[in-house]
């Protein structure tokens, strides 16, 4: 009979954990958390210390009754959930569920789920580490706090449904902000210029970039400009001044943390952040492979350390010099200074074994699954791997007082390279001609080309680098930043277009309100200082229940505030004089999850909808029709032609009834400024307050 009951997280650990353990253990997996604040209720009592009050999650009574049983056999308990604050909260929760006081209760934790890690980690049992319990309790009752006292506000003064949140609202900000930026851009003209040179001997031509003056570097702004250059150069006579030849070294990359693990698979593999953490949770808790069983495949997948455990390092070197050489092998190692918000407890993201390579697994592994352990398998083994080294050459060519240069650079040693290169990580430019010129060598100008540009606006977010600037900024922790971008999307506060988020309608008015009442929430440095006290807590520099009692009363007192202040905000149901044509009522506005449609009054009576096309006064410029508001499938606003299809005008900013008086085009309005819909007329007027 079994002595020893060791309890995890995920019933997907508890096959994999047993075969590692004898006879003498129980496994058994509590399907996560087994406690939480009562969904009814705010769930914390403020008239005792602002404790909270915990009850068994509906559905979990079976499971608990299944592990007291167990409990009442074992000598020892093991308590193994994840390692960090969430898996500390969960074991800290079934200690107190199961009442194991009485009890030889250990908590162990691993890195991995390997035999040597699992076994390693009993050997090295210690005490539930209640600073790290309470950093994770602080954190559930803020969100709480926030969520429970700021969305009722919201069903009140705009739908039900919606919802607020800690860091959600943060993000939902930090997006907005994006989009006023894009909207407010206007566009800055620019030429480019090449200058084509025929070499003696040489079938292609020599192509060289403008550079500017001699001494300065010079952006040609306007084709006045471009032509006054031109003028200049008429006739004048271009030399090779400088030919420099050199060594760059570009370094290995770090390996995976969480956020950077979801960027680039978002980047290289198209995964959302959700779906990256759902494969990378299950490489980790152990996949079917064949000929040896359930193998967990990764090391911990909720870290933001890119340090690598010493016996992985050393493995890594000896895969490394066997499979690619000794020359191949990093020296110094490949360490990130460590920010203040960084904590070190875990290792990187890492394969279990390296010398599980991705193709011996590619028969046992769905097709997502595989592409996730390729590329974690490729970053890490490129991390401990030497630097590429590039020859460069760069020349400047001058004539008159002006200089164009040519660069390029080829790959001397692949180094890292030779396994993995980042989705937009640079590439070589080779250009034999170069290594065939000198100062001496004579140089016939055969043509310029030339293009007028336009600066672009500042790119939409995507879930990648919304990720890369929540991680920069420090809003949020690697469990939350996946959980975040969800509950936005669900919520449809944001849309999705390809890869880029936008701000949807009920976005808008929800981020306003937000903004207006609850400034402090909403703000970035507020959210980041919140953030470094959870990390006092967890270091038992910072109490917190402090926190907790400075935090709650000035929210509640900006809740009272807004409940009296804030204007209701109708999104819906606004009447129409559209006749339906099955029962005759005037149709109203209504507002679905991509934006407004008229819905007859009479449902459920009568379910006839058509699309709501919301006239704005302008004409259009092509046909002379009503210019109106529509959206795209994905819920993201922008003005077209109510004549579409036979029309196919459309632009992203609202355009107003004025005309361009260059070319007669529409203007459109951003910020304080009306610019002509036509970029290539660049026609722009300040608007008077």
């Amino acid at each position: 009979m079994a002595k020893y009951l060791v309890i995890v997280e995920s019933p997907a650990k508890v096959k994999t954990i047993k075969k590692f353990l004898g006879p003498n253990y129980e496994v058994m997996a509590s399907n996560g958390h087994v406690r939480d604040l009562p969904k009814s209720t705010l769930g914390i009592d403020f008239e005792h210390d602002y404790e909270p009050k915990y009850i068994t999650i509906r559905g979990k009574g079976d499971i608990l009754s299944a592990l007291r049983k167990e409990v009442k056999k074992a000598e020892k308990i093991y308590l193994a959930t994840d390692p960090d604050r969430e898996g500390e909260a969960i074991s800290w929760h079934l200690y107190e569920a199961l009442k194991l006081q009485d009890k030889k209760v250990y908590r162990i934790t691993f890195n991995e789920i390997t035999k040597t890690a699992v076994k390693e980690s009993l050997k090295n049992p210690r005490e539930i580490d209640m600073n790290l319990v309470n950093a994770q309790q602080t954190r559930r009752i803020l969100d709480r706090m926030v969520g429970y006292k700021i969305s009722p506000l919201l069903w009140e003064k705009v739908k039900r449904g919606l919802s607020a949140g800690r860091v959600q609202s943060v993000a939902l900000r930090l997006i907005g902000d994006r989009e006023d930026e894009i909207n407010a851009f206007i566009p800055e003209e620019y030429w480019s210029l090449e200058a084509d040179f025929t070499i003696d001997g040489e079938k292609k031509p020599l192509v060289a970039k403008f550079y500017g003056k001699k001494d300065e570097k010079l952006s040609i702004g306007s084709k006045e400009q471009l032509d006054g250059i031109l003028n200049d150069l008429k006739g004048a006579k271009y030399q090779i001044s400088d030919i420099k030849t050199g060594e760059r070294v570009r370094k290995q990359p770090l390996p995976f943390t969480t956020s950077t693990l979801q960027q680039e698979s978002s980047k290289t593999l198209n995964f959302s952040t959700q779906k990256t953490m759902r494969l990378a949770q299950q490489l980790y808790e152990g996949v079917e492979i064949k000929g040896q069983g359930t193998v967990g495949l990764i090391s911990y997948l909720r870290t933001d350390s890119t340090r690598i455990s010493e016996e992985a390092s050393k493995a890594a070197a000896e895969f490394i010099e066997e499979s690619y050489g000794k020359n191949y092998l990093a020296g110094e190692k490949n360490k990130k200074t460590s920010k203040g918000k960084i904590q070190d407890a875990h290792e990187a993201i890492r394969p279990t074994d390296i010398n599980r390579i991705p193709s011996s697994l590619k028969d046992s592994l769905p097709r997502d699954l595989f592409r996730l352990y390729q590329l974690i398998w490729k970053r890490f083994t490129a991390s401990q791997m030497a630097p590429a080294v590039y020859e460069t050459t760069s020349v400047k060519i001058d004539a008159a007082d002006y200089r164009f240069t040519v660069a390029a650079s080829k790959v001397k040693f692949d180094g890292f390279m030779s396994v993995y290169t980042e989705a937009d990580g640079e590439k070589a430019e080779p250009n034999k001609l170069l290594t065939s010129l000198s100062k001496d060598t004579k140089l016939s100008l055969e043509e310029f080309h030339y293009d007028q540009h336009f600066t672009q606006p500042p790119a939409h977010y995507t879930e990648a680098s919304l990720v890369h600037t929540m991680e920069e900024l420090g809003i949020g922790r690697p469990s939350t930043y996946a959980p975040t971008i969800t509950t936005i999307l669900a919520r449809r506060y944001v849309g999705k277009e390809g890869k880029n988020l936008f701000m949807t309608e009920i976005g808008d008015v929800v981020n306003n309100m937000m903004k207006e009442a609850f400034p402090t929430i909403v703000d970035v440095n507020f959210t980041v200082n919140m953030e470094s006290l959870l990390d006092g807590i967890e270091e038992d520099s910072t109490n917190w229940k402090v926190i907790l009692k400075n935090f709650y009363p000035d929210l509640e007192s900006a809740v009272e505030q807004a409940e009296k202040t804030l204007e209701h905000v109708k999104i819906a149901d606004e009447e129409t004089d559209v006749k339906c044509e099955l029962c005759g009522r005037n149709m109203v506005i209504k507002y679905g999850p991509h934006g407004k449609f008229l819905g007859c009054p009479g449902f459920p009576e009568c379910h006839n909808t058509k699309p709501y096309l919301e006239k704005i006064g302008v004409s259009c410029p092509k046909c002379g029709k009503d210019i109106v508001v529509k959206r795209t499938q994905k819920g993201r606003r922008f003005y077209g032609c109510e004549g579409y299809p036979e029309c196919d005008f459309m632009v992203w900013q609202k355009p107003v009834d004025k005309k361009c008086p260059d070319c007669g085009n529409v203007l459109i309005q951003k910020g304080n400024k009306l610019c002509c819909a036509d970029e290539k007329c660049g026609y722009v007027e300040t608007v008077k307050k």
